[in-house]
């Protein structure tokens, strides 16, 4: 009687395997071809969508990034202000410097950079011009003076410098 279940157990094996290779030779060819151009498809747009989702997530923390640090770019103005003060306490000096210090540190390592600007050319996308000199010893549409620095991140400007343009 075993060997009789045993025997009936190997012919079902063999054909469920022959009805596998069965349903492989059902699926007309044509379909089988719109099934893996539709697979080929989907998975091409999954991919788009993640490249996608990912520049706009960078987008997003980029935009962030600048409207926080917009709101701590008075603080560094203030800070570089106090920096500047001719004081008797030494000491107090140094500890401004300090925090002034660590405060552009932080800026650097967020990828904000201070926008370059005296001796440079004018550029509107970058500065905002406050006035112009007539001055001889400055090229045309060189910046003179600086009134307010300016601060990027990559190319997406956070803060326009306030600049005084000759000629």
């Amino acid at each position: 009687m075993a060997e009789n279940q045993k025997e009936n157990l190997e012919e079902s094996q063999e054909v469920e395997i022959g009805k596998e290779e069965n349903h492989k030779d059902m699926v007309p060819k044509q379909d089988y071809e719109e099934l893996d151009d539709r697979y080929k498809r989907i998975l091409a747009e999954f991919e788009n969508f993640k490249k996608r989702s990912s520049k706009e997530r960078d987008s997003l923390y980029n935009s962030i990034l600048s409207d926080v640090v917009e709101v701590i770019l008075p603080v560094v103005d203030n800070l570089e202000n106090a920096a500047k003060v001719e004081t008797q306490d030494e000491e107090y000096k140094k500890g401004v410097e300090l925090v002034l210090k660590q405060f552009k540190d932080v800026l650097t390592a967020k990828g904000v950079e201070e926008i370059k600007t005296v001796g440079e050319t004018f550029d509107p996308e970058l500065h905002e011009a406050v006035s112009t000199i007539q001055d001889d010893s400055f090229g045309e549409k060189e910046i003179a003076e600086e009134y307010r620095k300016g601060y990027k991140i990559g190319s997406r400007v956070i803060r326009h410098s306030m600049v005084v343009v000759a000629n």
